[in-house]
């Protein structure tokens, strides 16, 4: 006989069905910003995953110097059907013995012949946090093909998915591990510290579980990704800025600042960074902060750490605050004093450029490591701005002074690190593992906190979630 099912708080509840073990395959879109990207990701029962499709489309926003929203938008228009057409070729092939009309679909190929592949199980969409028009576009295709495959919806977090994305590097990992078995855990576990950082969010998060996120540090302002573009667009000369693919240009100051960082093996010799001195909780957190500007370079201007000692208000508030706004603004006015700057000094005003913001990072990490369970043996790096070596150069070096070796840096490959709908499909399965669905009438959210204690409740306080009842055997 079989018991009651455990009915878990969130209305609706639509359907009675069991969450099971078992291998699961999703469609998954993306189009939060300028990103238009499509992904079919499938979870084995080892825990292991397989990326069938992945693919990018950037909207071209080059002449406008930054992402132009209606250029953007209507690159979501033109491109999205053609991408999910692309990718229902790479489902896998259905075995014709277990074929179904509910587990298979007819897809055309190429050549014009019909092949059977195996059906998503749902299909997964970024819902927010961004503009809210991209997302709209997604969204609705997402929810006309959950509609026309009679398949269920999942929208899901775009700030939650980077947190996530390690774990999914992880299981793409293990799909060629020899003793992987469903003992396997995904990797890193909670609770960890997540170092969000994009253009157009930055934060310091507790992960404690899958939808759970607490936020210890956030911008007041700009986030991090945005200032550094903004820096570059006056930093970098016309050749580079006019050579970068897109108008996301901190890959180019990194490459500018670091002509030579492709072709050198060690790092930490290339850089030639120390880290500031020791921290301490009675300390302010930009208080030891050292330029590493090369003493036999002649230049008479200097960058300030944001919020550094003398920043009215207290320290505990400062702990929690990011302050990227003042960057631009420095490296603006030391530009027009000096309008004729040659390469060189250019160069050394990028790597300052860069080391400010990333040591304003690094001091709320260690404030957080400082005041952290032990439990916490992680700190994920992830988000666009995560592609950038001397960041995680420079927060490495910060945790090590400070007693924090036993730390684990982890960050994503570049790939994954930008916008893309991989982590999405990889964030709609670790919901779905949980339980939750989303109901056809959910709508995009321009903002969308990712903090239960914030006032929209965070991720689980979105309208149209429903809960899957867990039933015991």
């Amino acid at each position: 006989m079989q018991l009651p099912c455990l009915i878990f708080r969130r209305i609706p509840l639509l359907r009675t069905t069991c969450v099971q073990h078992r291998g699961l395959l999703t469609l998954a879109i993306e189009t939060s910003c300028d990103d238009t990207s499509v992904a079919i990701l499938e979870k084995h029962k080892n825990n292991s995953a397989t990326l069938h499709f992945h693919e990018n489309i950037t909207s071209d926003n080059r002449q406008y110097g930054g992402i132009y929203p209606i250029v953007a938008h209507e690159s979501h228009q033109q491109n999205l059907a053609a991408l999910v057409q692309k990718a229902l070729r790479s489902l896998p092939a259905q075995v014709p013995q277990r074929a179904s009309y509910r587990s298979s679909l007819l897809v055309k190929e190429d050549n014009g012949l019909e092949v059977l592949r195996k059906k998503p199980d749902f299909v997964t969409a970024t819902r927010g946090p961004g503009m809210r028009s991209n997302l709209i576009t997604g969204l609705d295709t997402s929810k006309g093909l959950s509609v026309a495959w009679q398949v269920p919806f999942l929208g899901v977090n775009h700030m939650q998915a980077h947190a996530l994305t390690p774990r999914m590097v992880f299981a793409l990992n293990l799909s060629t591990a020899i003793n992987a078995d469903e003992s396997t855990r995904t990797y890193p576990s909670f609770p960890f510290l997540s170092l969000l950082v994009s253009g157009g969010n930055s934060m310091l998060v507790n992960s404690t579980s899958i939808h759970e996120h607490v936020i210890l540090a956030q911008t007041s302002d700009m986030a991090v990704g945005d200032a550094i573009d903004k820096s570059a667009r006056l930093i970098l000369p016309k050749a580079f800025r006019e050579a970068a693919p897109g108008v996301s240009y901190g890959p180019a100051l990194e490459h500018y600042a670091f002509p030579e960082m492709g072709n050198i093996e060690n790092s930490n010799d290339y850089y030639k960074y120390s880290p500031p001195g020791l921290y301490s909780k009675k300390t302010h957190p930009s208080d030891s902060s050292t330029s590493e500007i090369d003493p036999t370079q002649s230049v008479t201007w200097s960058i300030p750490l944001p919020m550094s000692k003398g920043t009215s208000g207290d320290l505990e508030h400062l702990a929690k605050t990011y302050s990227f706004s003042g960057i631009g603004s420095k490296i603006k006015a030391i530009l027009a004093k000096h309008p004729s700057m040659e390469d060189a000094e250019r160069r050394i005003l990028a790597r300052e450029m860069m080391r400010v913001t990333f040591e304003h990072l690094g001091t709320r990490v260690l404030m957080a490591l400082k005041g952290s369970s032990k439990d916490v043996k992680t700190l994920v790096i992830s988000g666009g701005v995560a592609s950038n070596q001397y960041l995680k150069h420079i927060v490495r070096c910060m945790m090590d002074a400070n007693g924090h070796k036993d730390i684990e840096l982890i960050s994503p490959p570049i790939k994954f690190c930008t916008d893309n709908a991989a982590m999405i499909a990889w964030t709609g399965i670790e919901m779905w593992e949980a339980g939750y669905r989303t109901g056809l009438d959910a709508m995009a959210l321009k903002k969308w906190d990712i903090d239960p204690a914030s006032k929209d409740g965070g991720i689980l306080g979105a309208g149209s979630w429903e809960k899957v009842c867990q039933c015991m055997k």
